[in-house]
């Protein structure tokens, strides 16, 4: 016969499982978020409140819940998923960590209330912590990765569109722009979320020109704004602080403005006159001296730059250009990309 009194027990061993099981995957997961934090981006404030969780974590880890362990009985020690077996690159692998934390963080929220009153809202306060976390250094992994981004592809309607985007990704490219202003919203989106996985694939940060609903909904690592576009203040209430934000500028005024308004990088140009922005007169290269002085932010000189004329941009200042024609009409993409950065990073 069984009592009310072993069922009890039996309820309490298998909380107590559960409790060291997730336990250790909550700390599993803050331990690879906190390598990278450390010596992926050198960075000590990150490294120190992945380490703080890590041994909040750890505190509620006793005696009681690591003698219930049972490896050989848990039927979950088999179970695997493909997605687990890789990882693109370094943003899906933060991210795959932070999604387990999250999860572990939230059983032991709700199975704590069982082992002790005050767990449940600790636990609370610990995802609450991860998730501004994981917006922290996502925002600070996209920043890293514009950084140190010399060539900035910006998409024009062409039919081999996809393909010619593959082709500069093998070739180096780690910045891609989406700029498409006929298109139905439908071909729009399936485009987009075509050209978001290749990026992701490769590694690339994906940008959508204009469209922040579009961003949104691919997720999309931000948005590329004109001067008669969305203010950025807006698009930043909208996209939160981890996207990344640009802006095209024409001369110093717009400059200063875009750098007061909160971009996080932009376009200076157009440097040459091109069809991309027809009746506009081009800014020079007088324009890429003066943001080579005084722009504290990364800029991308753009407009009707080609293998040509690259190096007279260069010799003017420019350490990043923005090209569209000499690129998505290239008939070697993958060799004019090498080309280019070749170039950008000789200096």
């Amino acid at each position: 016969m069984v009592t009310a009194h072993h069922q009890g027990q039996e309820t309490q061993q298998v909380v107590y499982r559960i409790l060291d099981a997730n336990l250790d995957r909550a700390r599993e997961g803050l331990r690879i978020i906190e390598e990278w934090c450390r010596f992926g981006l050198n960075d000590a404030s990150l490294a120190e409140a992945c380490k703080d969780l890590r041994q909040e974590v750890g505190r509620w880890h006793t005696a009681q819940m690591r003698a219930a362990r049972d490896t050989l009985g848990d039927p979950g020690t088999d179970l695997t998923h493909p997605q687990e077996e890789q990882r693109a690159d370094i943003t899906s692998l933060l991210q795959a960590n932070f999604c387990r934390v999250q999860e572990a963080l939230r059983v032991l929220e709700e199975y704590g209330k069982l082992y002790d009153p005050n767990m449940g809202s600790a636990f609370k306060q610990m995802r609450y912590q991860v998730y501004t976390l994981e917006s922290t250094l996502m925002g600070y992994q996209r920043h890293q990765l514009l950084g140190q981004s010399r060539l900035y592809l910006v998409t024009s309607p062409v039919d081999n569109c996809l393909e010619t985007v593959e082709a500069a990704l093998k070739g180096g490219l780690m910045l891609l722009q989406y700029r498409e202003k006929t298109s139905d919203d439908l071909i729009h989106l399936e485009r987009a979320r075509k050209l978001q996985q290749l990026c992701h694939d490769y590694g690339a940060l994906f940008i959508i020109n204009d469209r922040v609903d579009l961003a949104l909904a691919v997720g999309a690592d931000g948005v590329h704004l004109g001067q008669q576009d969305m203010p950025i203040a807006v698009a930043r209430q909208l996209l939160g602080s981890q996207r990344l934000i640009g802006l095209s500028t024409t001369n110093p005024q717009e400059m200063q403005g875009a750098i007061a308004e909160g971009a996080d990088y932009i376009g200076v140009g157009p440097v040459y006159e091109t069809p991309t922005k027809a009746g506009k007169a081009a800014a020079g290269l007088e324009y890429v001296r003066y943001a080579s002085k005084n722009c504290p932010i990364p800029w991308f000189a753009i407009g009707g730059i080609d293998a040509s004329n690259i190096n007279d941009v260069i010799d003017a200042g420019g350490q990043r250009v923005a090209v569209v024609r000499s690129l998505m009409q290239a008939e070697q993409p993958t060799l004019v990309t090498q080309y280019f950065i070749s170039q950008l990073y000789r200096k």
